[in-house]
């Protein structure tokens, strides 16, 4: 389903974009997460980085840490990127599962921001953004899905998620139409206030 409109009480969540993963071929989703950041920012809306430290308990046939043991990862691994410019006023929620409002306090901080809406960005879009999605549309979230600041190591399941999953549970848009709604917002709030 397209974009319709934007809460006035919109939140932009920004999955796993952290040092240790984001790498070819998946990099391409940076500029236009970059540029959702910068203007939920400049629009005094909730901006949530997260990032994965760990990952569930028992057998896994995949191992989404590259052979890698959790505690063998090298330092920085789970630094946000650099290009994100992390700002005092931006959230920090850390995760072990592939879903963000797992065992966190996602669902409370956003609750307690009085936010609405979900706008979703981040990596891997079939397995934390995906996840993620579910569960903020199980708690009740308008949920966004930003097409182009997403992106996964399969293509095939890429667009499995964004064909047959998201459509199913809120709407999808690219980053400059997200940021074109922003701005007409903003330039109707200012109308109002003159």
């Amino acid at each position: 389903m397209p974009l319709s409109t934007l809460d006035p009480t919109a939140a932009l969540v920004v999955i796993d974009l952290q040092k240790g993963i984001v790498s070819d071929p998946i990099a391409h989703v940076v500029p236009p997460a970059v540029a959702l950041a910068k203007a939920f920012r400049m629009h005094d809306l909730p901006v949530v980085l997260v990032n994965v430290t760990g990952r569930a308990p028992g057998r896994t046939e995949a191992d989404s840490l590259g052979g890698r043991s959790i505690d063998t990862l090298p330092a920085g691994w789970a630094d946000i990127i650099d290009e994100l410019e992390r700002q005092p006023g931006d959230h920090l929620i850390t995760k072990r599962r592939r879903n963000a409002f797992h065992d966190t306090g996602l669902n409370t901080l956003l609750r307690d921001l009085g936010v609405t809406q979900i706008v979703l960005v981040g990596v891997a879009t079939s397995s934390g953004v995906e996840s993620t999605a579910r569960s903020a549309h199980d708690h009740g979230y308008h949920l966004v899905l930003a097409t182009d600041a997403m992106a996964d190591h399969d293509p095939d399941s890429h667009r499995h998620s964004l064909e047959r999953v998201f459509p199913k549970l809120g709407e999808t848009a690219t980053s400059t139409e997200i940021i074109d709604f922003l701005d007409r917002a903003l330039r109707g709030s200012q109308a109002h206030v003159q």
